[in-house]
């Protein structure tokens, strides 16, 4: 057992039953730009976005958003994990050619597409800076996507010393792996 509780469960109802309904993300007093997710008995630490947490977000505003959100589903660099993390989520490799569109102009705004895509601009799922061998979707600007209000926004892993994110939620890597453990379809994420 580690701080998140049981991490063995023996089949996928099992580790259906364990996941975590909802984790919180509260933002430090004395820095906006970091914060803590509650989950469980745990408080772990995290990095937010650049101008820490807002209602109203518009691409590239470097905010994260309030509200609560749903885990969709996340990826994993496979040359960077010997096996697939555990969870309940539903979890994909990454490939070297995985886009995130960020181009409020393209109809494929806040969507996953495949690189190259010309004249188009998109993240690039496939980094070297390790921030994306973790990540999970959360469901923002999603249903339904509306241009120009924030794209890509994620749990992944963190820079080292927690710097600020461009408006997602970051991890340390092995805090994300142990809390993905306790994540599922039905966990929700409130940023508070």
């Amino acid at each position: 057992m580690d701080w998140l509780g049981p991490v063995c469960p023996v089949d996928k109802a099992d580790m259906i039953r364990l996941t975590l309904s909802r984790i919180r993300v509260r933002r430090l007093v004395s820095d906006p730009t970091r914060g803590q997710i509650l989950a469980a008995n745990a408080v772990i630490p995290c990095a937010l976005g650049r101008s820490g947490i807002g209602q109203v977000k518009r691409e590239g505003d470097g905010l994260s958003p309030r509200g609560v959100f749903r885990l969709r589903a996340g990826a994993y660099r496979p040359d960077h994990f010997g096996a697939r993390p555990r969870t309940a989520l539903a979890l994909r490799r990454t490939r070297q050619n995985d886009g995130w569109c960020d181009d409020p102009r393209d109809r494929r705004y806040n969507r996953p597409i495949v690189l190259p895509a010309p004249g188009v601009s998109a993240e690039r799922m496939w980094r070297e800076d390790g921030l994306y061998d973790l990540v999970v979707d959360l469901d923002y600007n999603r249903q339904p996507i509306r241009p120009g209000r924030g794209s890509a926004i994620f749990l992944h892993v963190a820079r080292a010393g927690y710097l600020p994110t461009e408006g997602c939620v970051a991890v340390k890597r092995g805090d994300l792996v142990r809390l993905l453990r306790r994540l599922g379809p039905h966990t929700r994420l409130q940023i508070l």
